[in-house]
């Protein structure tokens, strides 16, 4: 049976997103994978070196949203926030707790869902990134840029990197020193 990823409802899930931001980023997502499909579609996720099967349901974008996600730069990005973070909820039993500084290698610190979300100790920092029309290999290609860029950030956390393929329906997650 597949595995459900949900952009429903991310403020509420994830400490570390407001409603308001988890909805925007749920609407960029909504944006990317109508570029390329219908809802829902099968998604193959690609987390540490397993082959997991998921169905990926959204809302199709209204003409409001696709002028408010039209920068395809922005709206991709954000998408994969939004994919990436319901992923490693999903996958990995992960939530985003707060925003990463800059100069970490890294978008978000997660946490295992009931951890302390205060103990930064118990958090990873993860780099998310989308690729809106590239093939498996440019996404894989992705992913080990992104594991570079967490092992050059300036902390000592443990970190993963998301690349959400979104025409190609993929995927793949990675913690640093595996990639």
């Amino acid at each position: 049976m597949p595995i459900l990823l949900r952009l429903d409802d991310l403020g509420e899930r994830h400490p570390g997103v407001t409603k308001a931001l988890g909805d925007a980023y749920a609407e960029a997502a909504s944006v990317c994978l109508s570029r390329h499909h219908e809802s829902p579609i099968d998604v193959e996720a690609e987390y540490r070196a397993d082959g997991s099967e998921c169905v990926l349901p959204w809302e199709a974008p209204t003409t409001s949203v696709l002028r408010a996600h039209a920068n395809e730069t922005d709206a991709t990005e954000q998408g994969a926030y939004a994919v990436s973070l319901a992923a490693v909820e999903a996958l990995a039993g992960l939530v985003a707790v707060r925003r990463a500084e800059t100069l970490t290698g890294a978008d978000y610190y997660v946490a295992h869902f009931g951890a302390d979300i205060d103990d930064m100790e118990t958090c990873l920092r993860m780099e998310v990134s989308g690729v809106d029309a590239g093939d498996a290999s440019a996404v894989r290609a992705r992913l080990r840029q992104k594991l570079r860029q967490t092992e050059k950030g300036r902390s000592n956390l443990p970190a993963l990197a998301a690349v959400i393929g979104f025409r190609e329906k993929l995927i793949a997650i990675a913690h640093m020193g595996e990639g």
